[in-house]
């Protein structure tokens, strides 16, 4: 009678957070699926069912496939390098270093800066000819305008430049955690058995924070597909789509375009996409996260 008191208890406790997560999550993502089948409606004409149609048509887009394959190199760009300089970062902000306290602040602090006045900030940065890296590298090098934002060539990379600057700090925050949470004990015997630096680092310390790299990683690729905010600001998907990712190109088919029901399909292969990948993370690394 008291464990089924107990069972009664818990489902009431968790029930506001079920609803709030189907009404806002899972419900919508199931109109999402049903939307994919149907026309746009658009004035009198109704919507109608389509069946696989905008499915066809995507496989047909050369934009689709165009932001897609920005949407990788992306992630590719961006995911590993993010993770890899807030895991330095952390190291070294963990160590008795002078300042320390302003360090992490400085590394937190284009976190909790708005998307919208990150993207303004690198803007001037990167605009021709007045911009700051114009400006020093003119100062310094004689060196002629350039255009990172409206070179075909460079305007993704500038895209990924600050996109990690955005996220680094924020990912240092949970390895500094992880970090403090390691028993000295453990290095300390390391450090006794003769081991160094390097060796005490990928065999004591980075095993023991693979859950944090776990839960980084796939934070990480989340991020990677749901910008917007940046290039609606920096570059507008321009020049020809070269900076474009997938959740701006169903932005702009929904709102711009008003074509509902294709942004409902592109959305659906969105999602299809983040949740192989997060299970292929979870499955990657699972056999190698250690939980205390």
């Amino acid at each position: 009678m008291t464990r089924r008191i107990e069972w009664v208890y818990a489902w009431l406790l968790l029930t506001p957070a079920l609803v709030f997560l189907f009404t806002f999550t899972h419900l919508p993502a199931v109109k999402t699926f049903w939307d994919s089948f149907f026309s746009t409606a658009r004035g009198r004409r109704e919507s109608v069912f389509v069946g696989v149609e905008n499915y066809q048509r995507l496989l047909e887009d050369p934009t689709f496939w165009k932001v897609l394959s920005n949407n990788l190199w992306f992630a590719v760009g961006t995911i590993p390098t993010s993770i890899a300089i807030a895991l330095v970062m952390a190291l070294w902000v963990n160590e008795k270093l002078a300042g320390r306290s302003f360090v992490r602040m400085a590394y937190f602090t284009p976190t909790v800066l708005p998307l919208i006045a990150v993207a303004n900030i690198w803007l001037f940065f990167y605009t021709p000819g007045f911009g700051l890296f114009d400006q020093i590298s003119g100062a310094l090098f004689g060196a002629s305008h350039s255009n990172f934002l409206g070179d075909p060539d460079t305007a993704l990379i500038a895209v990924m430049v600050v996109t990690v600057w955005k996220e680094a700090g924020f990912f240092m925050i949970f390895y500094l955690a992880a970090l403090q949470t390691i028993p000295p004990s453990l290095l300390e015997a390391a450090r006794v058995e003769g081991a160094g630096k390097w060796t005490i680092f990928w065999r004591v310390v980075f095993p023991l924070l693979m859950p944090t790299t776990l839960f980084v990683s796939v934070n990480a690729v989340i991020n990677s597909f749901r910008l917007v905010d940046h290039l609606f600001i920096l570059t507008g998907g321009g020049p020809d789509n070269a900076s474009s990712l997938l959740l701006f190109y169903i932005y702009e088919t929904a709102f711009r375009f008003w074509d509902t029901a294709y942004a409902a399909t592109l959305t659906v292969i969105l999602l299809a996409m983040l949740s192989l990948l997060a299970i292929g993370q979870f499955f990657l690394f699972d056999r190698k996260v250690h939980y205390k």
